[in-house]
C-alpha cells in the first residue's frame, strides 16, 4: 500500500471522509475526529490527496482489460501488452523502477480469467485492446508497449489506434522477437538446439560426477508437473497457444510512427530476429542491455531498473 493510500485508510478508520467536488478537496468528520495534527497533515498533502482520489475515480470505471500497475504520474501513460501467457504482472518490477511519475497499465487478454475464450488473431486482440483504451479515455498521447510475443500485438494495436485517430507517442518493444521467430520451423530448430545444449550439460555433469545437477533437473520436472495441475496454469496455457498461433499468422505492415526496440543484448537480438523490426518502421531506435540479459530475466529484479532507464532515455530524449 502506498503512503497516500495508508493515510486515507487511517482517516477512514476515524470516520473521516475525503472526496472531490470538482477541483476542490472536501472533508467531513465527526466532532473531535479531525485533530489539529490531522488537519495540518491533510492541508500539507492536499495536492497528493487530490491526485490519489482522481486516480481512484478513474480506476472505478476501468475497462476490464486494463490493469493499473502504477497509475499515478503526469507523463504519457504506457499501455503494456504482456507476453504470450497474458500475465500483465510481468511488468510489475519495471513499473516500479520507472517511478511515481510514469503511469503504467497492463492489458490483460481475454481467456486469462476464464470468462471468455482466447482470441485467435493478432488483429482481433489489438481491436479488443484498442476499444478498451478508447473507453478508458486516457489523455493523449499514449505509449504502447509489448513484451516477447506481446510485442507483435502491441505493434498492431498502435497501428489500429493511429488509424482511428488516436495520438500514439511511440511503440516500445521489450525483448520482442519478430513474428517469423515463432514459426513452427524456427521453433523446431530452436528446440533441437536447446536439447543438444542440454545433452552437453548432462554429459559434462555426468563426467564430473555432479549429482546435484541431476537432482535439480528432477526437482524442476516435478515442479512443472505440479504446475500443470493448476487450473490457472491451464487457462494460461490456452492463452499461450492461441496467442502463439495468432502471432505465427501475422504479417506486420509498415508503421508510420516511432518504434523503440529495447532488447536484452545484441546477441539475443540476432538469435531472436528482433532486428527484423527495422524494416517495418519509419522511425526506429535501438537500446541494448548486456550479454547476461535474456528475455527471461530482463523485466525481473535486479535487471528491471536498467531496462527502465533505457526506456526513460528513449522517451525523455524524444520529448525534449
Amino acid at each position: 500500500m502506498s503512503a497516500t493510500a495508508a493515510f486515507v485508510s487511517e482517516l477512514r478508520g476515524r470516520d473521516i471522509e475525503l472526496w472531490l467536488d470538482g477541483e476542490r478537496l472536501r472533508c467531513s468528520a465527526p466532532d473531535g475526529a479531525l485533530t489539529p495534527e490531522l488537519l495540518q497533515a491533510v492541508s500539507s498533502r492536499k495536492e497528493e490527496l487530490i491526485q490519489f482520489l482522481r486516480a481512484a475515480q478513474r480506476h472505478a470505471r476501468l475497462p476490464r482489460a486494463i490493469v493499473p500497475l502504477q497509475p499515478a504520474g503526469s507523463r504519457p501513460p504506457v499501455f503494456a501488452v504482456p507476453g504470450h501467457n497474458g500475465d500483465v504482472f510481468c511488468y510489475r518490477a519495471l513499473s516500479q523502477a520507472l517511478g511515481k511519475d510514469q503511469p503504467v497499465y497492463g492489458l490483460q487478454p481475454p481467456g486469462v480469467d476464464g470468462r471468455d475464450a482466447p482470441l485467435a488473431s493478432v488483429e482481433a486482440l489489438a481491436a479488443y485492446f484498442a476499444d478498451q483504451i478508447r473507453a478508458f479515455g486516457p489523455a493523449a498521447p499514449v505509449i504502447i508497449a509489448g513484451f516477447c510475443a506481446g510485442g507483435t500485438i502491441a505493434f498492431e494495436l498502435a497501428q489500429q489506434l493511429l488509424a482511428g485517430g488516436a495520438a500514439v507517442d511511440s511503440v516500445a518493444l521489450f525483448g520482442s522477437p519478430y513474428p517469423v521467430f515463432f514459426s513452427r520451423t524456427a521453433q523446431a530448430w530452436r528446440r533441437i538446439a536447446l536439447r543438444l545444449d542440454g545433452l552437453g550439460k548432462h554429459l559434462a555433469a555426468l563426467a564430473r560426477g555432479n549429482l546435484a545437477h541431476f537432482r535439480e533437473r528432477w526437482r524442476s520436472r516435478k515442479a512443472r508437473a505440479a504446475t500443470a495441475q493448476d487450473p490457472v496454469a491451464g487457462l494460461r496455457a490456452a492463452v499461450e497457444h492461441a496467442t502463439l498461433e495468432a502471432v505465427r499468422r501475422y504479417r506486420p505492415a509498415r508503421f508510420p510512427g516511432r518504434l523503440r526496440l529495447i532488447l536484452p543484448s545484441r546477441s539475443w537480438a540476432r538469435a531472436n530476429r528482433a532486428l527484423h523490426w527495422r524494416r517495418n518502421a519509419a522511425q526506429i531506435e535501438e537500446y541494448f542491455g548486456f550479454e547476461d540479459h535474456t528475455g527471461d530475466n530482463m523485466l525481473r529484479e535486479p535487471h528491471a531498473p536498467l531496462f527502465a532507464a533505457l526506456f526513460q532515455r528513449a522517451t525523455w530524449t524524444a520529448t525534449r
